[in-house]
């Protein structure tokens, strides 16, 4: 019994192997006839193209940067236009500003100059380097361009400037300005000045000009 028993289990599992194998081999052929339908249909809808960077993200400007720039935006365009609300609501109560020459004056001043100066060519240019944020005071640094006249003959003073703004309510004061010339040098002297890098970078200058880099 036992010898028969083994008899009719062997071939019993034959037939599950050879059943198996059977399977397999028809698993592998449906694969291989599916296999060209799948590359065309990848061929025909390729995958999306990236989506481009915008371009305020490749911007290196600060959200505290393009704020400020906009304050002294704001008070070179009272300047320019000799607006005296405007220069009000940039210049605060408290300023004292110390010009490139010295000059120290206070708000009242700077507005009764801007309105009643003999100069009517003055043109003011600020541009935003650096800023600093103190709580409820700011510190920026930039560059500046004041065209005027000196005499009889007509400049552009080329400089760099600090100015101290205090928050007011929801605004911004100016509190504090000074001003320093970057001066021209002769070609003699510029070859034999330092290399040192400049605290922060002027872009504000073209590269025609003689002033300092």
């Amino acid at each position: 019994m036992r010898r028969a028993a083994l008899i009719t289990w062997r071939p019993a599992t034959e037939n599950r192997s050879i059943g198996a194998l059977l399977r397999m081999t028809r698993f592998l052929a449906c694969l291989f006839a599916l296999l060209p339908v799948c590359c065309v249909s990848i061929a025909q809808n390729p995958a999306p193209a990236a989506t481009p960077i915008a371009a305020s993200a490749a911007t290196t400007e600060s959200p505290e940067i393009r704020e400020f720039q906009k304050v002294e935006d704001s008070w070179s365009e009272a300047i320019n236009n000799r607006d005296q609300y405007g220069l009000e609501l940039v210049l605060s109560p408290l300023l004292v500003d110390v010009s490139a020459t010295g000059d120290i004056t206070t708000r009242n001043q700077q507005v009764a100059l801007t309105l009643n100066g003999d100069d009517k060519t003055v043109h003011l240019d600020q541009r935003v380097i650096t800023v600093r944020m103190l709580g409820d005071l700011a510190v920026t640094n930039g560059t500046y361009t004041l065209h005027h006249k000196v005499g009889t003959a007509e400049v552009n003073e080329k400089g760099i400037f600090t100015h101290v703004f205090q928050r007011s309510h929801s605004a911004w004061l100016c509190i504090n300005s000074q001003r320093t010339v970057l001066r021209e040098e002769s070609t003699a002297k510029q070859k034999k000045q330092s290399t040192a890098e400049l605290p922060f970078h002027v872009p504000l200058f073209s590269k025609g000009d003689k002033g300092p880099q």
